[in-house]
């Protein structure tokens, strides 16, 4: 079951990074954006390129009949999503952003209990409180993204222990920076700074730990987006040895989501001894 992973952004359409990814099962004859052969248990990415006339052509007629205008509306784009979900039969979204305010017991200042585990940049105080400040547009376009697939009958993951039943849809929160160093990877460098190189390099350090194959080539939000959405397939396939789950359950405190998990990939067996070397982690 393919599952969809975004790379959140309010700016600009073009700056989202939004990938379909599924498992491969069987023997194929398919060849990735660099020729390489595609084998039974290689992740399959389809890169969507979601741009100011909506979602690529290539799944037309589901396009969007006018372009949306930046910045983006979060009640538009988590319309397009369900959309999108809908018509490829997807039940797991992988959001990378905070989809709730902290909740005023957890002893903490100014973060979720997510985020204090992870040391994230940014964190999400009560509510309307941001650190920095700078983020604050961000995370509150996050959390109404959020919102509206679940209007649309989404909810929030809320529990540690199995994944989904058939029935539901479920969002769940990734954090790209936390899931490189959760695989023993060097996290990938920020956009600005990201040099064509800095993509390959890091694109192949991945698919080192997790085969992967792509449609075409990814650029920076894409990739974030592709480590970001690991987790998902681990729980369309139950296997939930291979995340790692932080923080608190999602919960409604004053009128307001509180707290979250914000879920992370693991190595597979074998990666182990090598991710307890990587000095840099420490």
């Amino acid at each position: 079951m393919a599952i969809l992973s975004i790379d959140l952004a309010h700016r600009s359409w073009a700056d989202l990074g939004v990938v379909i990814l599924d498992r491969v099962k069987s023997n194929s004859t398919l060849l990735d954006a660099y020729g390489t052969g595609v084998t039974p248990g290689t992740v399959k990415c389809e890169i969507i390129r979601f741009t100011a006339a909506g979602i690529n052509s290539s799944l037309s007629p589901f396009a969007m009949a006018r372009p949306p205008a930046n910045p983006i509306e979060a009640e538009v784009l988590a319309g397009q999503l369900n959309h999108l979900c809908n018509v490829r039969g997807i039940r797991t979204i992988m959001l990378d952003g905070p989809q709730a305010w902290k909740s005023g017991a957890n002893g903490l200042d100014h973060a979720r209990i997510s985020e204090r585990q992870l040391n994230t940049t940014a964190k999400t105080g009560l509510p309307g409180m941001v650190v920095p400040k700078t983020c604050r547009a961000f995370a509150e376009f996050c959390m109404d993204v959020f919102e509206g697939l679940c209007h649309r009958g989404w909810r929030r993951l809320s529990t540690q222990g199995q994944a989904a039943s058939l029935e539901d849809r479920v969002l769940v929160e990734s954090c790209p920076h936390a899931a490189w160093k959760s695989l023993g990877l060097k996290p990938l460098c920020s956009k600005r700074r990201a040099r064509v190189s800095d993509l390959a390099d890091a694109y192949a350090a991945l698919n080192g730990v997790v085969p992967i194959a792509c449609n075409r080539p990814p650029n920076h939000d894409q990739l974030q987006a592709i480590v970001g959405g690991l987790p998902g397939l681990a729980f369309e396939e139950h296997n939930v040895q291979a995340v790692k789950i932080v923080g608190s359950a999602p919960r409604r405190e004053q009128g307001h989501w509180r707290e979250g998990f914000i879920v992370l990939p693991l190595p597979p067996p074998g990666h182990d001894n090598w991710l307890n070397d990587m000095r840099w982690l420490n």
